[in-house]
């Protein structure tokens, strides 16, 4: 698969995005934005756990109006070193913007189970991932609910200027995720993100990118998925990502891609 592969992938992710953006029944939403910074410990060829933490807050406009944050982390284990499994968990709190001092509109604590495939074809690098996750919700007026939702991911990776990701490396990411709810709607979300990054040294890269995200229900009546009312955004995000390394990972065969755990 060739550069020229890589740029299909990106101009079909935008395309799906334009056609979002484009749906009638969904007015117009300002950009907001998303900034994330992660720790991360990926697994090697000499130890098979890793794990990672993230702390990440959205804003309604562009770096201001902050409604939403996440804070997460959890544990990660290489059956091979393109299978890997993981379990975490994490708070979630969404707030109004123009009122925060009444405090958060819910809060949410979730865990998820998932699996991560990667393919390494020349220079491209995919990655899947399937997640299920249990969430638990608190209402600002006292209400709790439980709900469950799965989730697949296809995240593509092209570096410009090596043929791995490496220090002094610039590369290309690029992603689609689904969101499926077994209570209903059954499609639930859809995250288009495109982006580029930069790793400065084998511990710190910088990802900067556009995500748009929307949410669907079904409507019988028209035997179609529409967007909910406001409910589609367009994002800028910002992610520094720090790498820690094992002891002893000398001469490890497959590279880690640099994977947003959002």
């Amino acid at each position: 698969m060739r550069i020229s592969t890589f740029a299909g992938l990106l101009l079909a992710l935008g395309a799906t995005g334009r056609a979002q953006a484009q749906t009638v029944l969904n007015p117009e939403q300002p950009w907001g934005s998303w900034l994330v910074g992660t720790v991360q410990l990926p697994g090697s060829a000499t130890n098979k756990w890793g794990g990672f933490a993230e702390v990440q807050a959205r804003t309604n406009g562009v770096f201001h109006d902050y409604f939403y944050s996440e804070l997460k982390a959890g544990g990660t284990f290489d059956i091979d070193p393109n299978f890997t499994v993981g379990v975490a968990g994490g708070r979630y709190s969404t707030s109004d913007y123009q009122d925060l001092g009444a405090g958060p509109l819910n809060n949410e604590k979730r865990l998820w189970e998932q699996i991560v495939l990667t393919q390494y074809s020349h220079r491209l690098k995919l990655e899947h991932r399937y997640r299920i996750e249990q969430r638990w919700f608190t209402f600002r007026d006292g209400r709790t609910e439980f709900r469950q939702r799965f989730r697949y991911r296809l995240n593509g990776f092209l570096p410009l200027n090596n043929k791995k990701i490496e220090p002094g490396t610039v590369f290309l990411v690029a992603y689609d995720e689904i969101f499926l709810n077994p209570r209903g709607p059954v499609f639930e979300r859809n995250r288009v993100y495109g982006g580029v990054g930069y790793q400065f040294n084998k511990h710190l890269f910088l990802q900067v990118g556009y995500v748009n995200q929307a949410n669907y229900n079904y409507t019988a009546s028209q035997g179609q998925f529409i967007l909910q009312n406001t409910a589609a955004k367009n994002n800028v995000v910002v992610n520094l990502t720090f790498k820690i390394l094992h002891r002893n990972t000398t001469g490890q065969s497959v590279e880690k891609l640099p994977s947003q755990p959002d």
